[in-house]
């Protein structure tokens, strides 16, 4: 089962979702307090549903939010990013050189996050 580890860090406060493996299968940004960490994290809950807009292909559909955007980064790695009903970006994913390999953290993000700990690092 997934856990969600928040730390805080020099110029704020994060949070890794990681796998049952130890794995980090999504990151936050840095906020600026715990209450506004920890409310990302339910956010991540509560949006982790949401359908997959592949922005790698040609004329791709843009969905409307949530989502996950598919994307390439400027190194050419597949990564995803996950916004909430708003439009903001609440957890990014590692490079990964393979689109599957990055589809199945979306999946993983999708398993792991409605029902993972929240744990303090």
């Amino acid at each position: 089962m997934g856990k969600f580890v928040w730390k805080e860090t020099k110029s704020g406060f994060k949070f890794d979702l990681k796998a049952g493996n130890g794995e980090i299968i999504a990151s936050s940004e840095i906020y600026s307090s715990e209450s506004a960490c920890k409310n990302g994290i339910e956010s991540v809950r509560n949006n982790c549903v949401a359908d997959v807009e592949d922005q790698t292909v040609d004329g791709f559909e843009a969905l409307k939010h949530p989502k996950f955007e598919v994307y390439n980064d400027k190194a050419g790695e597949f990564r995803f990013r996950l916004k909430a009903k708003n439009g903001e970006i609440i957890a990014v994913s590692e490079g990964y050189k393979a689109k599957a390999s990055c589809l199945n953290g979306i999946e993983s993000v999708k398993k792991n996050a409605p029902d993972a700990d929240v744990v303090k690092e």
